[in-house]
């Protein structure tokens, strides 16, 4: 059952009251099952089985003025079953009551019933092996709780460990002045992939691309090599990639008129559409809020080399503009203003201003060290 305080992860308590119960409780569930041996209990259990299965079977034949024959085959099975249960074994005196409950001339309902409660000390017993295996179960599934409150934990603790590293940000400074050199850029780089796209022969695009896998900070979609393969081989390569879509679209005998191998650009492009259709200028961006000023630094010297293959000045330029403000103190100001807009909900932003974020990452990491050392008992 999960914990009724799961709503704050750092109260661990009952949970961890529940886990110390569950683990007694198997501990004792164990030792009761130990005392006589599970195997002796399960040799047990089958006996008392095998006595009730055959009241079972001959309740109805056996008894009153029922059928001689069966009554004689029932006291048969009786005796052997009784032979068959090892002196040693505990409420072994059981069974030979049961045997004397049903040892007559004529058995009744009222004989069987005695017979199984001859019985019920050894249920007393073999009981203890399914206490032990309810107790596990519980015990295994209170675990599987405090280890999901655990990573719930962790998450907690990731979450105010940023909110303490945000407290310091200066939420009134002026985040435009960073935002819109940003968004200047990122409109810019978009622009100019779009136009690649739709205006350069695709076999110069896809070549662009594939080429930016040696520039590990420019996460490039990698290009399908069979499409590759075939722009550069065949004429259709020369057409930018919309019209290679609106090829794709046409028929065969139409195609012929355009393109040498039609069959091959309907199986080749028809099999890339959604890699063709989904190309932008997305990877190119720096997105909001960008990178620290030193990966900014590095990742920009990388997207000028590519956007340089492109000629696209006017997005380098405005790259220069973001990077040239990354050399100022004022950037990281700036970056953690809007890292704190930007991630801080009201509610944290509240606990910023009342200084309480320290008190709760102490509690949740307090909290932590004491499930994980509830869970590293066993």
């Amino acid at each position: 059952m999960a914990d009724a305080t799961a709503n704050d992860p750092a109260d661990v308590s009952g949970l961890l009251a529940r886990l110390r119960d569950a683990r007694e409780r198997r501990a004792d569930a164990e030792a009761a099952v130990d005392e006589y041996g599970a195997d002796t209990l399960r040799r047990l259990r089958e006996h008392r089985e095998d006595a009730l299965a055959l009241l079972r079977r001959y309740e109805d034949s056996a008894t009153g003025s029922g059928d001689f024959q069966s009554y004689i085959e029932f006291e048969g099975k009786v005796a052997e079953l009784v032979a068959d249960v090892d002196d040693d074994l505990p409420r072994a005196d059981a069974f030979d009551d049961y045997d004397d409950a049903l040892d007559k001339r004529r058995v009744t309902e009222s004989d069987f019933e005695r017979a199984r409660d001859t019985l019920d000390p050894v249920a007393d017993l073999t009981d203890r092996l399914d206490e032990r295996d309810d107790a596990r179960d519980a015990y295994r599934s209170l675990r599987y709780d405090a280890e999901d409150r655990l990573d719930a934990l962790d998450d907690e603790i990731d979450r105010l460990e940023r909110v303490a590293r945000l407290a310091d940000a200066d939420l009134d400074a002026p985040v435009d002045d960073l935002r819109e050199p940003v968004e200047a850029y990122d409109t810019a780089a978009r622009t100019a992939v779009e136009d690649a796209l739709a205006e350069r022969p695709t076999r110069e695009v896809l070549g662009w691309l594939d080429a930016l896998a040696a520039f590990p900070l420019v996460d490039a979609p990698t290009v399908p090599p069979e499409l590759l393969d075939y722009v550069r081989a065949h004429d259709a390569g020369d057409e930018p990639v919309p019209t290679l879509l609106d090829y794709g679209e046409e028929s065969l005998s139409k195609l012929d008129h355009y393109v040498e191998d039609p069959a091959a650009l309907k199986r080749v492009v028809g099999a890339n559409r959604s890699f063709l259709q989904r190309l932008d200028g997305d990877f190119l961006t720096l997105g909001w809020p960008p990178d620290p000023a030193d990966v900014l630094r590095y990742r920009a010297d990388e997207y000028v080399s590519a956007l340089s293959r492109l000629d696209a000045t006017g997005a380098v330029e405005r790259l220069r503009d973001v990077t040239a403000l990354a050399r100022t103190d004022r950037y990281e100001r700036l970056r953690e203003a809007a890292l704190a807009r930007a991630e801080l909900d009201d509610a944290e932003r509240e606990r910023v201003a009342d200084g309480t974020v320290a008190d709760a990452l102490a509690d949740a990491r307090d909290a932590r060290e004491r499930l994980t050392d509830a869970l590293a008992d066993g």
